[in-house]
């Protein structure tokens, strides 16, 4: 209060020298927000001073939404028809006529120097049939679904199989007399073997299987000088001259051998060739039975000349072969002879009539032959 008795207006209070000291510190705090009076409803209508809540935050603008990018359009590929291979047109084909009678299809040059007896006639590529029917049956069996366990089945694997049956063949001496067929569909259940019965002028004998290729003769498509005789012989609606020589010894064999066996002759080779070389050959008719290349057993490509098949108890059969495949169900009937080409000094027909001579009087024949080998 005034000395005039007049009151003054009260003045704020000084700030304390820690306050003023805090501040010329920490310059940039800033003294705090006075604090405002909220007013909340209350049945005695009082004011209650709370404080205010921070500010929130405003959240920022949403970002306008992105245009859609287009994908990038693929690389376009350049092809070089110039490296590929390309489908001639259809006139420029070669088409593959059949053979007619005017075509020549095998020129000397193809056929010189080939034996008759070989596996596979002239210009053959010697593919193996066995093979082939193993491939083509197994190829039907996977057309019709049989393969739906996942096995695979490779060539080793019908290898393994053609093997076992060339176990199976050798261990139970051949297939076996064949069963006739009534129909192309029925079997009439009758044996029909190679042979036709043992006829009665040589009841009691043994029958002697003769190769005739490189065992009895040996023929040629070249000219030989020296042949005893030239067979005219058609291949593929070809004719083709067979030079023929004989083996030396081979008249003075075939009539001591028609003495005292039932002799036959089983050639690989066609029925067009081997005729008339027998005809010519066979000059004392000792000659029983002349069986050819249709009566062969085809096993694995070899035309093997299956003994069972002939209808004659085989501890009385004997062949001789130059060819090891030949007889390969039947080794221990088998009497081996070396191949014989041209060789004027060779006597091994000769002396093989007193060995065969003997052989004809044996029990059997597989006993004598097996400790031979």
């Amino acid at each position: 209060m005034s000395a005039n008795g007049t009151s003054k207006p009260p003045q704020s209070r000084s700030r304390s020298f820690l306050s003023k000291l805090f501040h010329l510190l920490v310059p940039c705090v800033s003294d705090p927000e006075p604090q405002q009076p909220l007013e909340l409803p209350d049945t005695n209508h009082t004011t209650i001073e709370k404080e205010s809540p921070p500010p929130q935050p405003t959240p920022p603008p949403p970002e306008p939404e992105a245009a859609p990018v287009a994908p990038p359009e693929p690389p376009k590929l350049t092809i070089d028809t110039e490296s590929r291979p390309v489908t001639p047109p259809a006139e420029e084909v070669d088409v593959v006529l059949p053979p007619t009678p005017e075509t020549k299809l095998l020129p000397p040059e193809e056929t010189e120097g080939v034996t008759s007896g070989a596996v596979q006639p002239p210009g053959s590529k010697g593919d193996s049939p066995i093979h082939e029917k193993a491939h083509s049956s197994r190829r039907n069996s996977v057309a019709d679904g049989e393969d739906s366990d996942g096995t695979s089945y490779t060539e080793e694997e019908e290898i393994e199989e053609v093997e076992d049956d060339e176990d199976r063949l050798i261990f139970n001496g051949g297939a076996g007399i064949p069963i006739g067929p009534a129909s192309i569909f029925l079997s009439d259940g009758v044996p029909k073997p190679l042979l036709p019965p043992i006829s009665p002028q040589h009841a009691g004998r043994k029958c002697l299987v003769l190769d005739l290729d490189e065992t009895l003769v040996h023929s040629s498509f070249k000219s030989i000088s020296q042949a005893d005789y030239v067979v005219p012989v058609e291949i593929e609606y070809h004719w083709h001259n067979v030079y023929v020589i004989k083996r030396p010894g081979v008249d003075n064999f075939l009539k001591k051998m028609g003495e005292i066996y039932e002799v036959v002759v089983f050639t690989a080779s066609l029925s067009k060739y081997a005729d008339p070389v027998l005809d010519k050959l066979d000059i004392h008719q000792v000659v029983s039975h002349r069986l050819f290349r249709e009566s062969c057993y085809n096993h694995r490509g070899n035309y093997v000349k299956d003994l069972s098949q002939l209808g004659r108890p085989i501890a009385d059969t004997i062949i001789l072969d130059n060819s090891p495949a030949s007889y390969i169900f039947h080794p221990n009937n088998a009497v081996p002879v070396s191949s014989w080409f041209n060789d004027p000094h060779d006597t091994e027909l000769t002396d093989l009539v007193p060995f065969l001579s003997d052989l004809s009087t044996v029990e059997d024949v597989r006993g004598v032959l097996d400790g031979a080998r």
